[in-house]
């Protein structure tokens, strides 16, 4: 494999990474919830936050919303570095066909959960939420952060499988983990910021939840069984090759 065909898989990643972090935020299991996240983590009523838009306000939200993703981001990132040591020690161990086996399994396991993200299959044993809960949030930014750090280490039914499927992924290219869940992140981190602002989108957004998650659902199908195929290197190809094409036909 070229240096640009593997620059062009590690994008494709990464790409793949912001969008699962973006559907984990717009899932039914958190979108719905947003406000009272932020009224928990700040104090001030979903009511108050919805009506009073001074910079005061905004500020309060932006500043507890910046120490809350610091702690989801603290759990997430340290997953994906667990999964690039991982990785590392299957690409030495278990190499040739066993590898390719690892990545299959990797593969089958990523269709069930966008089967079960779309709610066209039914895991009993995923269903239940197991979520660290504060009677009372510690004081604070620090309490923000600690909110975080129990919002990632809990599992939800739509998160879990979503992230779980990022992790696997990036155990199946040893050396990327951090890299993958650190773009995870971003994906989540970014609506969570620009709805901060916009409070009012979020009932739009929930009213069509249900239909995003089907579409991310459907499209963690697609990856699983790309990886199960092994068509990544191929896809990548086609892609280089798409890009090369359009810019000879510019200059051309």
């Amino acid at each position: 494999m070229g240096l640009i065909e593997a620059d062009t898989m590690l994008l494709t990643g990464i790409i793949l990474a912001l969008g699962a972090g973006a559907l984990s935020f717009l899932s039914p299991c958190v979108l719905p919830i947003f406000p009272a996240y932020l009224s928990y983590i700040t104090g001030i009523s979903v009511k108050d936050l919805q009506k009073d838009k001074s910079i005061k306000i905004r500020g309060q939200l932006l500043s507890h919303s910046f120490f809350f993703l610091l702690g989801v981001s603290l759990v997430f990132i340290s997953l994906g570095a667990g999964a690039s040591v991982l990785g590392q020690w299957i690409k030495k161990i278990l190499v040739g066909e066993t590898g390719l086996l690892i990545q299959r399994i990797a593969g089958i396991f990523i269709v069930i959960m966008g089967l079960f993200v779309a709610g066209w299959i039914t895991i009993p044993a995923l269903m239940k939420e197991r979520r660290i809960n504060y009677s009372k949030k510690p004081a604070g930014f620090i309490g923000s952060l600690f909110v975080g750090l129990g919002f990632a280490a809990g599992w939800t039914p739509c998160i879990g499988p979503i992230f779980g499927s990022i992790f696997l992924l990036a155990t199946t290219n040893p050396g990327q983990g951090m890299l993958y869940t650190t773009f995870y992140v971003i994906g989540f981190a970014f609506p969570f910021i620009i709805l901060t602002f916009f409070l009012g989108s979020t009932r739009w957004l929930t009213k069509h939840s249900e239909r995003i998650i089907k579409v991310g659902g459907f499209l963690m199908v697609v990856m699983g069984l790309i990886l199960f195929f092994g068509l990544m290197p191929s896809i990548s190809t086609f892609l280089l090759d798409l890009v090369e094409d359009t810019w000879l036909s510019r200059l051309g």
